[in-house]
Protein backbone atom coordinates (compact mmCIF):
# COMPACT_ATOMS: atom_id res chain seq x y z
CA UNK A 1 0.00 0.00 0.00
CA UNK A 2 1.48 3.71 -0.68
CA UNK A 3 0.10 6.84 0.33
CA UNK A 4 0.37 8.91 -2.95
CA UNK A 5 3.22 11.20 -1.06
CA UNK A 6 6.11 10.96 -3.67
CA UNK A 7 9.32 10.38 -1.95
CA UNK A 8 11.73 11.58 -4.72
CA UNK A 9 11.66 11.09 -8.30
CA UNK A 10 14.09 8.96 -10.60
CA UNK A 11 15.38 8.46 -14.20
CA UNK A 12 15.09 5.53 -16.11
CA UNK A 13 18.52 4.53 -16.58
CA UNK A 14 18.03 1.37 -18.92
CA UNK A 15 15.03 0.02 -20.57
CA UNK A 16 15.47 -4.09 -22.00
CA UNK A 17 12.49 -5.32 -23.90
CA UNK A 18 12.19 -9.28 -23.86
CA UNK A 19 9.59 -11.67 -25.22
CA UNK A 20 7.62 -10.99 -21.54
CA UNK A 21 7.94 -7.66 -21.17
CA UNK A 22 10.58 -5.43 -20.27
CA UNK A 23 12.73 -4.65 -17.42
CA UNK A 24 13.73 -0.71 -16.27
CA UNK A 25 16.74 -0.11 -13.99
CA UNK A 26 15.68 3.15 -12.44
CA UNK A 27 18.32 5.51 -10.83
CA UNK A 28 17.30 6.49 -6.88
CA UNK A 29 18.84 7.37 -3.89
CA UNK A 30 16.88 5.02 -1.84
CA UNK A 31 18.72 2.63 1.11
CA UNK A 32 17.93 -1.21 1.99
CA UNK A 33 16.02 -1.70 -1.26
CA UNK A 34 15.59 -5.70 -1.36
CA UNK A 35 14.28 -8.27 -3.74
CA UNK A 36 10.70 -8.42 -3.33
CA UNK A 37 9.88 -5.22 -2.20
CA UNK A 38 7.44 -2.99 -3.45
CA UNK A 39 7.90 0.19 -4.98
CA UNK A 40 5.60 2.59 -6.82
CA UNK A 41 6.88 3.89 -10.02
CA UNK A 42 4.89 6.87 -11.10
CA UNK A 43 1.40 5.14 -9.45
CA UNK A 44 2.41 1.42 -10.73
CA UNK A 45 3.17 -1.17 -7.78
CA UNK A 46 6.08 -2.91 -9.23
CA UNK A 47 8.67 -5.38 -7.86
CA UNK A 48 12.23 -4.82 -6.63
CA UNK A 49 14.18 -7.82 -8.60
CA UNK A 50 17.88 -6.03 -8.33
CA UNK A 51 19.20 -2.85 -6.48
CA UNK A 52 22.45 -0.97 -5.62
CA UNK A 53 22.05 0.95 -2.37
CA UNK A 54 22.08 4.99 -3.03
CA UNK A 55 22.39 4.21 -6.87
CA UNK A 56 19.74 2.24 -8.77
CA UNK A 57 16.63 -0.40 -8.73
CA UNK A 58 15.37 -2.93 -11.33
CA UNK A 59 11.89 -3.96 -12.30
CA UNK A 60 10.26 -5.86 -14.52
CA UNK A 61 7.15 -4.67 -16.36
CA UNK A 62 4.65 -7.98 -17.24
CA UNK A 63 2.69 -7.49 -20.34
CA UNK A 64 -0.49 -6.51 -18.41
CA UNK A 65 1.37 -3.72 -16.97
CA UNK A 66 2.74 -2.27 -20.54
CA UNK A 67 -1.08 -2.66 -21.66
CA UNK A 68 -2.73 -0.50 -18.58
CA UNK A 69 0.56 2.36 -18.46
CA UNK A 70 2.22 4.57 -20.10
CA UNK A 71 5.32 2.51 -19.12
CA UNK A 72 6.03 0.90 -23.03
CA UNK A 73 6.99 4.88 -24.02
CA UNK A 74 9.59 5.22 -21.29
CA UNK A 75 13.18 5.26 -22.50
CA UNK A 76 16.16 6.22 -20.73
CA UNK A 77 16.48 9.83 -19.34
CA UNK A 78 12.76 9.83 -18.66
CA UNK A 79 11.81 10.61 -15.04
CA UNK A 80 9.21 9.16 -12.76
CA UNK A 81 7.79 9.20 -9.27
CA UNK A 82 8.92 6.98 -6.51
CA UNK A 83 7.69 6.08 -3.25
CA UNK A 84 8.44 3.08 -1.16
CA UNK A 85 5.77 0.56 0.20
CA UNK A 86 4.04 2.40 3.50
CA UNK A 87 5.57 0.53 7.05
CA UNK A 88 2.89 -0.67 8.83
CA UNK A 89 3.83 1.43 11.64
CA UNK A 90 4.28 5.34 9.01
CA UNK A 91 2.33 7.78 9.23
CA UNK A 92 -0.48 8.45 6.54
CA UNK A 93 -0.49 11.60 5.04
CA UNK A 94 -2.03 10.81 1.27
CA UNK A 95 -4.85 8.26 1.29
CA UNK A 96 -4.85 4.58 0.14
CA UNK A 97 -3.65 4.11 -2.90
CA UNK A 98 -2.64 0.58 -4.34
CA UNK A 99 -0.73 1.11 -7.06
CA UNK A 100 -2.62 -0.72 -9.40
CA UNK A 101 -3.26 1.56 -12.20
CA UNK A 102 -6.83 1.92 -13.82
CA UNK A 103 -6.17 4.10 -16.71
CA UNK A 104 -4.35 6.77 -18.91
CA UNK A 105 -5.44 10.03 -19.27
CA UNK A 106 -4.06 13.10 -20.78
CA UNK A 107 -3.56 16.50 -19.70
CA UNK A 108 -5.65 18.82 -21.44
CA UNK A 109 -4.58 21.93 -19.44
CA UNK A 110 -2.21 23.45 -17.32
CA UNK A 111 -2.69 26.85 -16.04
CA UNK A 112 -0.64 28.99 -13.49
CA UNK A 113 -1.99 30.85 -11.58
CA UNK A 114 0.72 33.37 -8.84
CA UNK A 115 2.38 30.08 -7.22
CA UNK A 116 0.32 27.54 -7.95
CA UNK A 117 -0.79 25.29 -11.27
CA UNK A 118 -3.97 24.05 -12.10
CA UNK A 119 -3.76 20.98 -14.31
CA UNK A 120 -6.80 19.53 -16.32
CA UNK A 121 -7.03 15.96 -17.79
CA UNK A 122 -9.14 13.80 -19.48
CA UNK A 123 -11.73 11.62 -17.76
CA UNK A 124 -12.55 8.18 -19.77
CA UNK A 125 -15.96 7.55 -20.16
CA UNK A 126 -15.39 3.89 -17.95
CA UNK A 127 -14.02 6.26 -14.90
CA UNK A 128 -15.91 8.64 -14.71
CA UNK A 129 -18.51 7.58 -11.71
CA UNK A 130 -15.77 7.45 -9.63
CA UNK A 131 -14.53 10.74 -9.27
CA UNK A 132 -16.58 13.21 -7.33
CA UNK A 133 -15.87 17.14 -6.54
CA UNK A 134 -12.76 17.18 -3.45
CA UNK A 135 -12.77 13.39 -3.53
CA UNK A 136 -9.27 11.78 -3.90
CA UNK A 137 -7.33 10.94 -7.04
CA UNK A 138 -3.92 9.46 -8.11
CA UNK A 139 -2.21 10.81 -10.82
CA UNK A 140 0.99 9.56 -11.57
CA UNK A 141 1.11 8.30 -7.66
CA UNK A 142 0.64 11.57 -6.64
CA UNK A 143 -2.30 11.87 -3.97
CA UNK A 144 -3.87 14.94 -5.44
CA UNK A 145 -7.98 16.39 -4.63
CA UNK A 146 -10.39 16.67 -7.45
CA UNK A 147 -10.59 20.47 -7.41
CA UNK A 148 -13.30 20.48 -10.07
CA UNK A 149 -14.90 17.55 -11.97
CA UNK A 150 -16.82 18.42 -15.60
CA UNK A 151 -18.11 15.46 -17.79
CA UNK A 152 -15.41 14.19 -19.58
CA UNK A 153 -12.39 16.14 -17.48
CA UNK A 154 -11.33 17.23 -14.58
CA UNK A 155 -9.04 19.27 -12.63
CA UNK A 156 -6.52 19.37 -9.81
CA UNK A 157 -4.97 22.11 -7.82
CA UNK A 158 -1.01 21.96 -7.67
CA UNK A 159 0.79 23.68 -4.82
CA UNK A 160 4.92 24.94 -5.54
CA UNK A 161 6.14 22.04 -3.30
CA UNK A 162 4.01 19.07 -5.58
CA UNK A 163 4.70 20.89 -9.05
CA UNK A 164 8.65 21.39 -7.68
CA UNK A 165 9.14 17.39 -6.07
CA UNK A 166 6.96 15.65 -8.73
CA UNK A 167 7.26 15.10 -12.61
CA UNK A 168 4.42 17.27 -13.20
CA UNK A 169 6.63 20.27 -13.71
CA UNK A 170 7.86 18.17 -16.71
CA UNK A 171 5.06 17.51 -18.45
CA UNK A 172 2.80 19.50 -20.91
CA UNK A 173 -0.23 19.51 -22.52
CA UNK A 174 -1.42 16.25 -24.97
CA UNK A 175 1.19 14.35 -22.01
CA UNK A 176 -0.22 10.72 -20.70
CA UNK A 177 -0.52 10.08 -17.13
CA UNK A 178 -1.81 7.10 -14.86
CA UNK A 179 -5.04 7.47 -13.39
CA UNK A 180 -6.08 5.31 -9.92
CA UNK A 181 -9.55 5.96 -8.89
CA UNK A 182 -10.22 6.17 -5.00
CA UNK A 183 -10.48 2.26 -4.02
CA UNK A 184 -13.30 3.29 -1.45
CA UNK A 185 -15.80 4.05 -4.30
CA UNK A 186 -14.80 1.03 -6.08
CA UNK A 187 -15.91 -1.30 -3.13
CA UNK A 188 -18.93 1.20 -2.52
CA UNK A 189 -20.06 0.26 -6.05
CA UNK A 190 -19.67 -3.55 -5.46
CA UNK A 191 -21.71 -3.41 -2.30
CA UNK A 192 -24.50 -1.11 -3.80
Amino acid sequence: MFTGIVETTGEVQAVIDDEGGRRMRIGAPFEGLDHGQSISVSGVCLTVEKAADGEWFEVFLARETLARTFFDDLAGGDRVNLERAMPADGRFDGHIIQGHVDTTAEIVGIEQEGEDWTFTFSLPEAHRDYLVGKGSITVDGISLTVADRRAEEFDVAIIPTTYAETTLSEKSVGDPVHLEVDVVAKYVEQLV
